[in-house]
This record gives C-alpha cells, structure tokens and sequence, in this order.
C-alpha cells in the first residue's frame, strides 16, 4: 500500500529555486555577522559541509556569483571587500517584517484611526449643514445643488450658505515613535545573543512604518555609554560595544528629537536587558555597575514625570526577568504612565508590533 507524500516538505517543493533558498539563509547570517558578508559566506561554508546545502548542480561559488550579478553584494577590486548593497539592505528588514509582523500590504498615507471626524483622506458617507471653518474641498455640490432647487425652485438656480452640505473625513492621525536600543556589552552576556533580536525588531518596525504608514516618523536611538541616532540604513551592522548602560542619554535624545516633531502623537519605545548603570555628568561618566544607584535611577525617574507631562509614553521592553530589574522597571512605568513588557527574545516582536498598533487608535492632546 502507497504511504502519504508530504510533498511541501521535500527540498524544493516550496517552489524555490536553490539560489533564493540559499539566499534566505545568507539574510540570516547577515543579520547575526552585523553585515559582514565574508564572515556570513564562511559560516555558509561550514554550515554547507555539515549540512549540504549545495549540490554538484549548484555549488556556493555558483552562489556568490549570482549574489553579484543580481546585485546583492559587491566587490571592491582594489581593496578585494565585498560588502551589501541598499538593495541587500531593504532585502534584510523586509525580511525581517515578514517575519516578526506577517505580510502587511502597503496603504496610502497616515492610517492611524480615530474615532473622530475631521478633516482627513478617508471620505465619510455622512454629511451635514456647512458651517463657518469648514473648507470649501469638503463641499458636497451634488447634495448642496439638490438642497437649492428644493429650497428655491428649479426655475430660477438661486444657492444660499444654508444649502451648502459637506461630507465630512474621517481623521487619521500621525504617530511620532522614537526606538531605543540598549547596546551595552550586557546585550551580548552570559552565552545570550540579546542584540540580533532587537535589530530584527527595529528593522521590522521601521519597514512597517515605512510601507503602511509613510507619514509617521521614526528614529532610532542607540545608546552606551552615550546616546546617539542612527539610519535605517545602518542598522543591519549595529553591534554591541564596551559600554555601560545610559539611559538617561537615551532618553534625553529622545525627548530632543519629538520635541522637533509636530505630530499630536508621540511614543518611546526602549529596549533592553538591564537596569541604568551611567550618567555623563560635564565630561565625566559617573558609573556604577553593582545594584540601582540611587543618583543614577533618580535622573531616569525625573525624566519620566517629563515625559509625562509632555504625554510622550514610554513603554520598556525589559529582556530580563530578574526580579530587582523588575522593580526598578514597574517604579520607572509608574512614574511615566507608561506600558512595561517582560518579553523573552522569542516574543519581543510581538509585542511591541501589538503595542504599536494599538497605539494610533487614540489621539494625545
């Protein structure tokens, strides 16, 4: 008797071609090697002996070349680098959204909901009396125009300010969102890559926003000893560094960078996997690595109650569960009015995707 075939997970019954199955691997290691593509390609190479990912058809030369053709890397011929593309670039966070938010098809402007009209892209099928302020792009003449015959005869068109109706937009708001990412040494201790899934998140997330909502702002702030911003662009290289952790810094840039947005709505998420252990005090760094300093959590504290009269929330996604952390993250949220999250590196994603969606759906003032 014939046994079932599960065709979809014989090798390429997926419909893929070994070029893209292979590709998909090489994201990967992208990813993980901070956009080093030799130290990627070489892992490829193990992984291929240990595993056999290429045949005598299609060898990882094959491979390399097809990288180059299809302009995924390319070479320098004087120095011999070979480095990713921007096509490589937005190949990693589209990837990276696929895989943490789900395929999300790409709309026209704003699209953060409200549950009050106003002037917007979305017409409302509602319609009412024109009054003073409203503009005159809201008109609806065909009902305006019907209200004047039936007020003043067809006989002689005569149209009066009490004829005119308009058709009122649903209003959509503009979201502001500042992501900061922890990039002390700790990010990468104790035998746990941290890192590699807060860049995924900040890729994703900045894909997101990008595609479904163009006219939202996003930057992104790392910080260590210091705080400073990086591109889109750099994100698949960002790397852990010698550093203490900042968060004031952090911060800081934070508050600076929405204060220049003119957006109604404004949000910071932060991630990271400790509590705040620096402060730069004129140009000195006050450090302090054993246990909450009572100095350096007192400045993080201030900066919340700011931040809450300016209605900018943040919301913590701690990568840890130790439970002095904890405290220290529940007495910073409740200062703030904030969201705390204790999200493990598999559902990080996840949940700052469901945080960042439910927050268009209110307007702060």
């Amino acid at each position: 008797m014939k046994g079932h075939r599960f065709l979809k997970f014989e090798e390429g019954a997926d419909g893929k071609s070994k070029f893209d199955q292979l590709l998909d691997i090489f994201m990967q290691m992208l990813t993980y090697t901070n956009g080093d593509v030799s130290e990627a390609l070489n892992w490829m190479n193990e992984i291929d002996r240990k595993f056999e990912l290429t045949d005598s058809e299609y060898g990882m030369g094959d491979f390399i070349d097809d990288l180059k053709e299809r302009g995924y890397i390319s070479e320098d011929p004087e120095k011999g680098n070979i480095s990713i593309t921007p096509k490589t670039e937005q190949s990693i966070r589209k990837r990276s959204l696929e895989e943490i938010f789900g395929k999300l098809r790409k709309t026209k402007s704003g699209n953060h909901q409200t549950f009050k009209p106003g002037v917007g892209d979305e017409i409302n099928p509602e319609t009412k009396p024109f009054q003073f302020g409203d503009t005159l792009e809201q008109i609806d003449f065909t009902e305006s125009i019907r209200n004047a015959q039936i007020n003043h005869g067809i006989e002689r068109f005569q149209m009066h300010e009490d004829d005119l109706h308009i058709r009122e937009t649903d209003f959509k708001t503009q979201t502001s969102t500042v992501l900061m990412i922890d990039i002390s040494h700790s990010m990468i201790l104790y035998g746990e890559d941290r890192i590699t899934p807060a860049k995924k998140v900040a890729m994703a997330l900045s894909e997101l926003i990008t595609t479904k909502y163009p006219k939202d702002t996003l930057d992104i702030v790392v910080f260590g000893n210091d705080a400073w911003t990086v591109e889109i662009k750099e994100l698949p290289y960002l790397q852990v560094g010698p550093y203490h952790t900042n968060t004031v810094a952090g911060i800081e840039l934070a508050m600076e960078l929405l204060r220049k947005r003119k957006n109604p709505n404004k949000q910071i998420f932060m991630i990271t996997d400790g509590k705040p252990t620096c402060l730069k005090i004129g140009k000195r760094y006050y450090k302090n690595s054993f246990g909450i300093d009572r100095k350096i959590f007192s400045r993080c504290l201030n900066l919340a109650a700011q931040c809450k009269k300016l209605k900018i929330p943040i919301t913590t996604f701690m990568i840890a569960t130790d439970p002095y952390l904890q405290r220290f993250v529940t007495e910073f949220t409740e200062t703030n009015n904030g969201k705390a999250f204790f999200a493990s590196l598999d559902n990080l994603g996840a949940f700052i995707f469901r945080d960042f969606e439910s927050g268009r759906r209110k307007t702060l003032y």
